[in-house]
């Protein structure tokens, strides 16, 4: 997880290169994406785990290279943040999954959620000047971005999971998300 955060961290912060600014919004990046993609991954894991199953986080080396080749040759104008993902066991081996759609509903939409939760707490931090300003609305946007990738309900994406289980969650869940992506505060 460290080697992917490092390398998002880089991504993130890729298009204040080749100006001194790298020095300041690489550190920023590693905070503000830091706490939210370890948030987001951390929660998967624990709520896996609270259903009883195995759950790790695995890196994806051809994404963590996606992401860096995207992120140099549109100089951070856009980024394919997929570095890994948590992967989870069920509790038995049995036929089928293990777990129903409820729980890998829930266990989707935890790490959204956690991005979401971390979004406005940068959007608090903002309001305190300064420094925070600028880390605060790196947070707030970076961290609606995550949720809001992660939503999208396609093929192994969270939001195809949340969908498939409950579509009114999965709209309450995306709509504020790409509201707050649409409106944001300056």
């Amino acid at each position: 997880m460290l080697v992917a955060w490092l390398v998002l961290g880089f991504c993130f912060s890729v298009s204040t290169l080749p100006t001194s600014k790298f020095l300041l919004m690489f550190p920023v990046s590693l905070v503000t994406l830091g706490l939210g993609f370890i948030g987001h991954e951390l929660a998967h894991r624990n709520v896996a785990r609270k259903f009883g199953c195995w759950a790790e986080f695995r890196l994806w080396p051809m994404g963590l290279a996606m992401a860096t080749v995207f992120a140099l040759l549109s100089t951070g104008r856009m980024i394919f943040a997929a570095p890994g993902a948590v992967q989870i066991s069920p509790r038995n081996l049995g036929l089928g999954y293990g777990i129903g759609r409820r729980e890998n509903g829930l266990i989707s939409a935890s790490g959204p959620l956690t991005n979401i939760a971390v979004a406005l707490l940068f959007l608090a931090i903002r309001n305190l000047g300064g420094v925070f300003h600028l880390i605060g609305s790196q947070g707030y946007v970076v961290n609606l971005w995550l949720a809001a990738f992660n939503l999208l309900p396609f093929r192994m994406m969270d939001g195809q999971k949340v969908f498939g289980w409950n579509k009114l969650a999965w709209i309450l869940l995306t709509v504020p998300v790409w509201i707050g992506i649409f409106i944001m505060p300056v």
